[in-house]
């Protein structure tokens, strides 16, 4: 597989939609109902579908890297201090479980697995007859 206009422009498509799921998940990792940090599995789960989607639809673990960097990239921006000091990720208490330093754990965990899972049959035998 070789350079082509079409795999770098995926390849930006790709990182484009990964930061947009890191935006949003840095945003919603926060919501609790009760005590069960909802917003903080949803987040993992939607990350974790869309990096799964994109290596099973495209074969390609080159656009599975470039949507984890857009959503890695997107939750280290947003996760710090914005220019007027507003925090997105505030700080937990003292002894308390900080669902935002789990999300921006998770994150890169979960892109790392997904992008080093081995190829299946179907991805293999498909390499061979292009």
């Amino acid at each position: 597989m070789g350079f082509s206009w079409t795999r770098l422009g995926a390849w930006l498509v790709a990182f484009v939609i990964g930061a947009f799921y890191g935006v949003a998940g840095t945003v919603a990792q926060g919501f609790r109902l009760g005590w069960f940090p909802l917003g903080l599995v949803l987040a993992v789960v939607g990350v974790t579908a869309l990096l799964v989607a994109v290596r099973l639809l495209t074969g390609d673990r080159w656009a599975t890297l470039a949507t984890a960097l857009g959503a890695m990239i997107a939750t280290l921006v947003f996760s710090g201090a914005g220019p007027g000091g507003s925090v997105v990720v505030p700080q937990a208490a003292d002894g308390a479980i900080n669902p935002g330093v789990l999300w921006t754990i998770l994150v890169p965990l979960v892109s790392a697995i997904v992008i080093a899972w081995p190829q299946t049959r179907a991805d293999a035998a498909s390499d061979r007859t292009v």
